[in-house]
């Protein structure tokens, strides 16, 4: 994957996209090799809610075309309700079903905190410490106070890439210097339903040009996201 940009969604199972990118006669069951005839990533966030297994993320594998990646969501129990304490089983669990289940379709793994989780001395070498280095680990913060060099100096030191956001209230920089971009469009002011608009998509794609990783749009609540990553892609 060197020096190349991988774009694709957060979810494509949307029926607000039938007319505008699914033809309107195609069955829903078709989606999601439509989707994958355009994008050769897709960001699954499932995981998130129910804590996958191998033969669901093996189905997930073999639907996908040759050269296609699955960047994979962490479950709310790691991140949302132990917040990594006393998580090294249950970790390590996750990364090994991932690894049997997508095999080289494995793309990164993201581990997203809740805005509640502040930056503390003692919070940053918990998750340093829980992290396989093997795997592509993202990490997606919501509370402004790690973005601080601390946390990137330490992230980089342990090949750790830090996730750029789009968010409401929260920086809007784009890191370009961590193992991988990992860029998520959340949608600005009306979270998961707002649209971008074509300035701010070329400015962001002029600063991640000629580096690795992914863009991934979450602003899947309306037709936005699926039209601003068909943009970004051209």
């Amino acid at each position: 994957m060197k020096n190349e940009i991988q774009i694709g969604c957060s979810s494509f199972n949307n029926r607000f996209w039938k007319g505008i990118f699914y033809p309107e006669n195609l069955p829903t069951s078709k989606w999601f090799d439509f989707y994958c005839q355009h994008f050769n990533t897709y960001e699954f966030n499932a995981s998130f809610y129910r804590f996958p297994t191998v033969r669901v993320l093996e189905n997930w594998y073999n639907k996908a075309p040759e050269n296609f990646t699955f960047s994979v969501k962490a479950h709310k129990e790691i991140t949302h309700i132990k917040k990594f304490i006393n998580c090294e089983d249950l970790i390590a669990n996750f990364y090994e079903i991932c690894k049997t289940g997508l095999k080289e379709k494995l793309g990164a793994v993201l581990f997203q905190f809740p805005p509640s989780y502040k930056f503390s001395v003692e919070n940053l070498e918990l998750i340093i410490q829980n992290l396989n280095p093997e795997f592509k680990n993202v990490i997606e913060f919501r509370h402004e106070s790690w973005w601080i060099p601390e946390v990137w100096d330490a992230f980089l030191a342990n090949n750790i890439s830090f996730c750029s956001v789009s968010y409401p209230n929260l920086p809007k920089t784009i890191f370009t210097n961590f193992p991988l971009v990992y860029l998520r469009f959340h949608g600005i002011p009306k979270l998961f339903y707002s649209s971008y608009d074509s300035q701010e998509l070329l400015q962001i794609k002029a600063e991640i040009k000629s580096k690795s990783g992914f863009v991934y749009f979450n602003n899947t609540a309306s037709e936005a996201g699926i039209l601003n990553a068909l943009e970004f892609k051209e």
